[in-house]
């Protein structure tokens, strides 16, 4: 909860407003490419929530069903907020068409754009806690905690309704300028900073990401079932990937863009000029058969810092040899899952699958 021996001060409607500015003002000098302020209703959201676990679509996600309502009531996960403040950061370190070339190569591992450079998470809540001693020296100690993606908050409802942007049929959230391709990070505090008005739907009549999406995962306009979402099984799913799918992942290895790179709105990316995000260790162009290489020390070493390194090497293997055999039949593919010896019987079963797709 919020500390009340940190209890905001007493502010005049004046300094309210000259304080939300300043706050933009802040953001924007610490790498944050937009603001955004909103209440702690999401009553809205909490249904389209509920609905959505009442399904089990969130899969093995068991936290979700776990933390419930404290997703959509902001107040019982951290009691004393009144208003958030929404950030975002954009992150897409090359081109779409560089990243479209890597899924055009069946021979090259294609990782989430998101996850080619340092861990995004330690980085925006070093700047969040940044923003929040900058107020701190503004007005005074004040109550606040800072969040990216690192709790039970429901951030994409909260960055609607701060006008960071809306969240699209894909469950993204677009910004009408920029696309879909930033973070979100949140900052709940005991200020009584007044609300922006919710961001817009532009989606209109486009299913262009609910036509790309590879298994099908996008089961209607606004829903995604976790459990067929290719980001889902390389990364949160534990168990072995469902055979039927593992053709449709080609040689997704970690993640999934497609619904990203094919939405119209992403025409307005710009690159992200943060360094960290820059890719390491080429794993934004290096071939299976090398990354399959990698023992565990290997493994751990050159995801150091990433956000890969979260799914552990077990994990890292599996997806690569379902792109080893979803890649073309080559004397070195074939040689690799020949030599393959995994002590994982997770693995060595998608081992045997991929050396059974070039026989």
């Amino acid at each position: 909860m919020i500390d009340p021996k940190n209890h905001a001060p007493s502010l005049s409607s004046e300094q309210i407003h000259e304080l939300v500015k300043k706050i933009r003002h802040w953001a924007t000098v610490l790498g944050f490419q937009q603001t955004g302020f909103t209440d702690t209703d999401l009553s809205a959201a909490e249904g389209h929530l509920l609905s959505w676990l009442g399904k089990n679509y969130h899969g093995e996600m068991e936290w979700m069903q776990r933390h419930g309502t404290l997703r959509t009531r902001p107040q019982e996960l951290v009691p004393g907020t009144c208003s958030i403040i929404t950030v975002r950061m954009d992150y897409l370190p090359e081109t779409q068409a560089e990243a479209e070339h890597i899924l055009s190569e069946p021979g090259l591992g294609y990782i989430s754009r998101y996850a080619l450079g340092r861990d995004y998470h330690k980085l925006m809540r070093q700047r969040l806690q940044k923003l929040a001693t900058q107020i701190e020296k503004e007005i005074g100690p004040f109550g606040y905690r800072a969040f990216v993606d690192s709790a039970p908050v429901q951030e994409k409802a909260l960055a609607e309704k701060s006008a960071i942007g809306w969240i699209g049929k894909h469950s993204n959230i677009i910004n009408k300028d920029t696309g879909s391709w930033f973070f979100l990070g949140e900052l709940y505090t005991d200020l009584p900073l007044p609300a922006d008005s919710p961001a817009q739907n532009h989606c209109g009549d486009c299913q262009a990401c609910l036509d790309i999406c590879p298994t099908h995962a996008i089961v209607e306009p606004y829903v995604v079932d976790a459990r067929r979402c290719i980001s889902y099984l390389t990364i949160e799913h534990s168990n072995p990937i469902p055979i039927d799918l593992r053709p449709m992942l080609g040689n997704r290895i970690y993640g999934c863009d497609d619904c990203q790179l094919v939405c119209p709105w992403n025409r307005f990316t710009q690159l992200s000029q943060e360094k960290d995000f820059a890719p390491r260790h080429a794993l934004d162009n290096s071939k299976l058969v090398d990354l399959f290489s990698w023992n565990e020390a290997t493994f751990l070493k050159n995801t150091e810092g990433n956000a890969i390194r979260r799914i552990g090497y077990e994990r890292w293997q599996r997806n690569i040899a379902v792109a080893l055999g979803n890649a073309p039949t080559s004397i070195e593919v074939n040689n690799t899952l020949e030599k393959a010896n995994s002590e994982s019987d997770l693995v060595s079963e998608h081992i045997h699958w991929a050396q059974q797709q070039h026989n």
